[in-house]
């Protein structure tokens, strides 16, 4: 029975569009790898290494001046550092979120945007670990904070959320890691075999691991691949539970809450979603991938965002009823002071951003337009950012003193530092696209054949 003769609530949309087959899969994947890439590329590298260059550059001129040099002072110790720790680990907590939960419930539309996202959230996390590491001030005595003997007989304290912090930031990434290198495994395979170029063969031989595509090699494949992606799925949901206790368990108004850790799994999830919308509107165009990752994959994203909107409103809306019902002065302070105080532009565009723009997407023709998922999507970026300026430095400069109040500045080293990241996520980024293969070749084809099979009339409900 063909397709067409199929009712409409009976037919299923195919995950691959167009003119595709196996074998031209596997040359195109090839083809971005091996072939000169365009001057755009080289326009674009070239760029954001300079803006990463700027950013080190701050980040060398801080260490050198001192800590000073930012807008961090008493009582907002924790500024724009924090802010973009706190802001990097969550664009990088969807990437293998997406991934493993998709993998896990077998999702097929995950196949053609597993490998970028999991290689956003590498990304991600390498931006986000510079922050810690320079917010220290003395970052050339960092190792006093590992835990090994020393005769300093300094030792960390395993009671504090930092330290917890650092372990469960340091084993998602190792995890994240692991599970997108391991995806890659086959793909080296395949173009180990296809290059005729002996520096190259070499060197895809080294990553492959003597893969050779045996029924044994497939079955381990399996067998690890579902591990991890088992492991990952609890590191994803605890990693920013963690992170939310630097905050929830301490006494500043407005952090001593509850709602912290489900709170912060749900904005991290939120923000990296937004992310990674914002990569394909940009890959799926410059790099032809329109018949792979289709529109179909941007409108089932599109509606994660929104379904994390919803709750991100819901979650704002317990976080003022709980500053109302709680009684307590200075709780309810801090929280108007987010949408009425001298930095009430901060409050109100993470509401408009995070809350308002994303029920656009409500509208099926807007959830398939670019113009306007990119509209969203940087949107939720910019408000998830604001949202982490608001937590903290909202927070922190209204102390329960008025003697103690302050104001905080951000200077021009915070901002090249926070430009900085995002030019080292984007030339991580393009430099990925060029190099290794952004398509898992061995999850797309399948879809290829059921298309294939569709277009022949032979339906495939599975």
């Amino acid at each position: 029975m063909s397709e067409a003769l199929l009712p409409e609530a009976l037919r299923v949309e195919p995950l691959v569009e167009g003119d595709v087959s196996l074998g031209g899969l596997d040359d195109q994947v090839r083809g971005w790898i091996e072939r000169k890439p365009p001057r755009s590329w080289y326009i674009a590298i070239t760029i954001t290494s300079l803006v990463t260059l700027m950013g080190f550059t701050c980040i060398g001129y801080m260490i050198y001046n001192g800590i000073g040099t930012m807008g961090n002072n008493i009582p907002v110790a924790w500024g724009f550092l924090i802010i973009n720790f706190v802001f990097w680990v969550g664009i990088g907590h969807a990437g293998t979120l997406i991934s493993v939960i998709l993998y896990l419930f077998r999702q097929k539309w995950r196949n053609a945007i597993s490998r970028i996202a999991e290689a956003t959230t590498v990304f991600a996390f390498i931006c986000a670990l510079i922050f810690p590491a320079i917010h220290v001030g003395r970052p050339w005595l960092s190792y006093w904070l590992f835990p090994y003997p020393n005769v300093r007989h300094l030792w960390i304290n395993f009671r504090s959320p930092l330290v917890w912090d650092v372990f469960a930031v340091a084993t998602y990434f190792s995890v994240s890691i692991l599970f997108w290198y391991m995806g890659l495994v086959p793909d080296l395979a395949t173009l180990r075999e296809a290059t005729s170029s002996k520096i190259r063969k070499g060197f895809y031989q080294i990553l492959s691991m003597g893969w050779v595509g045996s029924a044994r090699n497939w079955l381990h494949y399996e067998k690890a691949y579902l591990l991890l992606a088992g492991l990952a799925t609890g590191l994803a949901l605890s990693v920013h539970s963690v992170v939310s206790l630097d905050f929830a368990s301490s006494i500043v108004p407005g952090w001593h809450m509850t709602i912290f850790p489900p709170y912060f799994v749900v904005g991290a999830a939120f923000s990296g979603f937004a992310g990674v919308v914002l990569v394909f509107a940009f890959v799926r165009k410059a790099m032809a991938l329109e018949n792979y990752v289709t529109l179909k994959h941007m409108d089932l994203l599109n509606k994660m965002v929104l379904s994390l909107s919803c709750i991100m409103t819901y979650a704002y809306l317990m976080e003022g009823f709980t500053a109302w019902y709680s009684s307590n002065t200075f709780i309810r302070y801090i929280f108007a002071n987010y949408v009425f105080g001298d930095q009430w532009w901060a409050g109100c565009l993470t509401i408009a951003c995070n809350c308002i723009f994303p029920q656009l997407l409500w509208v099926p023709k807007f959830r398939r337009s670019v113009p306007v998922m990119v509209f969203v999507s940087a949107g939720v970026t910019l408000g998830m950012w604001m949202e982490r300026y608001t937590i903290i430095v909202l927070s922190l400069h209204r102390d329960f003193l008025p003697s103690s109040w302050g104001v905080y500045i951000p200077t021009p080293i915070d901002f090249g530092i926070l430009l900085g990241s995002i030019g080292l996520f984007l030339t991580l980024l393009l430099l990925f696209l060029r190099k290794l293969p952004i398509i898992a070749t061995s999850e797309v084809k399948p879809d290829i054949v059921h298309y294939q099979s569709m277009k022949n009339g032979e339906v495939d409900h599975g």
